[in-house]
């Protein structure tokens, strides 16, 4: 039998959301966002599988570090948290801390979906979010009109609305202890993703200026059991903007390594 109804529980200093019945698949989102990020991908998920969504070190109901983090450490506290095996899927720096887990923890990991993740930034993009991180002081709520304007234009929809009181209700020493490891990191080394034992799939949006199509598609033709899914007129709120979208991929691709 399984069940859409979703609820809340804490695990140590670790937060998330669970739902369904079955194998397990895991969501990670990023930086700034939390759980519910996911609420369409946990609801068709979770007719099929347990679904566990986790709010980040620092974010949503998850406890803030008492010392900075590094994107091992996220990593470590995440699949410390798994009950067992799991398709791991993360979105943004959650993307980071899946291929992290995939590459780390082998054992843990049955197959990893990496969403929108960065891959060997530019010079430009890299100067840019190195700014953004620095100017991070970890005590002031930052602006969130930037990024909204990154990710949603200037529309004004419920997943801008509801992007922008995730970011204004988001510790800001969690908030920004998590942008710098996003910013400094560079997503997976070649030789990480030529080890990656596990199946990978690697899906962004055709309009995504940050997290490439070309990024995906280098990574997944890296990996031994690799794939890239590239959305049209998506950009970096994919999960939530093309929900539709990632819902398919993420089926398909939770029956093949799960069932």
């Amino acid at each position: 039998m399984t069940s859409t109804t979703q609820h809340r529980f804490d695990l140590g200093d670790l937060s998330y959301v669970t739902s369904g019945n079955g194998p397990l698949v895991v969501l990670i989102h990023g930086v700034g966002l939390q759980a519910d990020a996911w609420r369409r991908q946990i609801d068709a998920l979770s007719t099929e599988f347990t679904v566990m969504a986790i709010d980040m070190p620092g974010h949503g109901a998850s406890a803030v570090p008492d010392a900075d983090m590094t994107l091992a450490d996220y990593s470590d506290a995440i699949t410390s948290a798994l009950p067992e095996p799991a398709l791991v899927v993360g979105h943004s720096m959650g993307a980071m801390i899946a291929l992290d887990m995939a590459i780390r923890f082998p054992d843990r990991v049955r197959g990893v979906a990496a969403l929108n993740a960065i891959y060997k930034r530019s010079a430009a993009a890299r100067d840019a979010v190195m700014a953004r991180a620095a100017s991070l002081d970890g005590q002031a709520t930052p602006d969130p009109s930037a990024p909204l304007d990154r990710w949603f234009g200037d529309a004004l929809t419920p997943e801008r609305e509801a992007c922008r009181s995730w970011l204004q209700d988001v510790d800001p020493a969690g908030y920004a202890m998590a942008y710098r490891v996003f910013a400094s990191a560079d997503g997976p080394s070649d030789q990480q993703l030529r080890s990656l034992p596990c199946p990978a799939l690697f899906v962004t949006g055709s309009e995504e200026p940050n997290s490439t199509p070309n990024m995906s598609r280098n990574m997944a033709a890296l990996a031994p059991k690799g794939r890239a899914i590239i959305v049209d007129h998506a950009a970096h709120m994919m999960p939530m903007t093309h929900a539709g979208h990632v819902i398919t991929a993420l089926q398909e691709f939770a029956r093949e390594v799960l069932q």
